[in-house]
């Protein structure tokens, strides 16, 4: 069975030719799980990270990953600015990791893993009930998979992200999905606790810096504790992982865009499994397509620019840990 999104990821990287470097990092059901990269080889040179379709339900993350990445192949044609950018950074991407549940309609993968719950990084406490990540059975939501078993799709985006990522000398990653509540989010670690994650100042003053920059923005930036806490967050693994490593800066986002917008303004797609966490309507869709452009643009030139604004000294450090401190943990 074809798959639309794939069909359309294989004529963009048609498109970009000699300027991307395509792996095929895993193949499940048949279907092959694409990583793009662009721009600079060195390995410390700062990265943008983007990943789509995690979660197979939610097609729309994969479409806007994808959007993006047309935009790219298209300014790359004419426009010396982007290529210059390129010269001194990367993007990687990943625009479907899951085609088996795409393909399927389902959150899960083939197994019936939730795969952003089948990271080796075990919570602090016990994740939210279920939601937090289940070993009960698959056949219920959330399944983590078995105890010290990763999911190929896992294992494909921990290996992408350890070649092309985390040796960078700063990096961010924007994970898009869909489906919770009515504000568009950006959630920053930890999943699995509510303390804070050790680099909360730096991912205040990258907040900071959306709001002087895109001061018109209708993002709701917050832990992903706060919605609820999970045991084995892949983010929260890789990165632990780039702690580990020592290096550079790496800040991982998710984007979780409010699908009950969309709902409330069209109550009947409520009735269809897609219509839950997907715009239905063309002209919503559409406006989601270019709605969050601007938003990855603006992580990639952050990441580029991040000596002027992620450089803190002690002073600036503890204005910006306290303020977080105030916003997010009390």
């Amino acid at each position: 069975m074809s798959l639309p999104e794939l069909e359309q990821l294989e004529t963009l990287i048609d498109r970009l030719g000699a300027q991307a470097r395509v792996e095929t990092l895993r193949r499940v059901g048949g279907y092959p799980i694409y990583g793009v990269v662009l721009g600079s080889e060195k390995r410390a040179a700062p990265c943008l990270l983007l990943v789509g379709g995690v979660h197979g339900l939610e097609r729309i993350g994969t479409q806007v990953v994808l959007a993006y990445l047309g935009t790219l192949a298209e300014r790359l044609q004419w426009d010396e600015l982007t290529r210059n950018a390129l010269e001194r950074s990367r993007i990687a991407v990943i625009p479907l990791l899951n085609p088996i549940g795409m393909r399927a309609g389902t959150r899960s993968n083939g197994s019936g893993v939730d795969l952003m719950r089948n990271g080796p990084t075990r919570g602090a406490g016990a994740g939210s009930f279920l939601v937090g990540g289940q070993r009960i059975s698959p056949l219920l939501p959330w399944y983590m998979g078995r105890e010290g078993r990763l999911e190929p799709e896992s294992e494909a985006l921990i290996s992408f992200v350890s070649e092309h990522v985390l040796g960078s000398a700063a990096s961010i990653a924007l994970d898009v999905h869909s489906g919770f509540g009515f504000q568009d989010r950006l959630w920053f670690p930890y999943a699995r606790t509510r303390e804070p994650f050790p680099n909360t100042a730096e991912m205040y003053a990258l907040y900071e810096l959306l709001n002087q920059t895109l001061p018109h923005h209708v993002y709701h930036t917050e832990p992903q504790s706060r919605a609820y806490t999970i045991d084995g967050d892949l983010w929260d693994h890789l990165y632990d992982e780039a702690r580990e490593r020592g290096g550079g800066l790496f800040l991982p986002l998710t984007l979780e865009m409010g699908s009950w917008t969309w709902v409330r303004k069209n109550p009947r797609q409520v009735f269809t499994l897609p219509g839950t966490f997907n715009p239905i309507k063309r002209h919503r869709l559409r406006r989601t397509l270019r709605r969050h452009l601007l938003l990855i643009d603006f992580l990639h030139r952050a990441a580029v620019g991040h000596h002027a604004w992620a450089s803190l000294d002690d002073r600036k450090r503890a204005r910006c840990l306290s303020s977080a401190l105030n916003l997010w943990f009390t």
